[in-house]
């Protein structure tokens, strides 16, 4: 097991959903439609932002999702995209503890 994993599993609070996750696909992984959809948004915000409308906000509504849960996961989502670039721009190294 790396050592990441044990960080995830406790996170989680559930090892086979832990596991699943870092196995891969997300899509696969055993998660609510909710979840899933979160998932979507979490992936487009990151890796097409510009492309972000209405119509994904909208789809998170209608699995369940209300707008301080999105305003919140929006902000975790870009924190982590912010701090990922930080780190890529000044080259700082993974810790030393998580394998990449």
């Amino acid at each position: 097991m790396h050592a990441h994993s044990h960080d995830l599993r406790v996170e989680v609070g559930d090892a086979s959903l832990a596991d699943a996750l870092e196995a891969g696909p997300w899509q696969e992984a055993p998660l609510s439609e909710a979840e899933l959809a979160f998932c979507a948004y979490a992936e487009k915000l990151t890796a097409m932002p510009p492309t972000i409308t209405s119509d994904d906000l909208d789809v998170l509504r209608q699995v369940g999702w209300n707008d301080r849960e999105i305003h919140d996961g929006c902000q975790v989502i870009a924190y982590f995209n912010y701090i990922n670039r930080i780190a890529d721009g000044l080259g700082v190294d993974p810790e030393p503890d998580i394998e990449s």
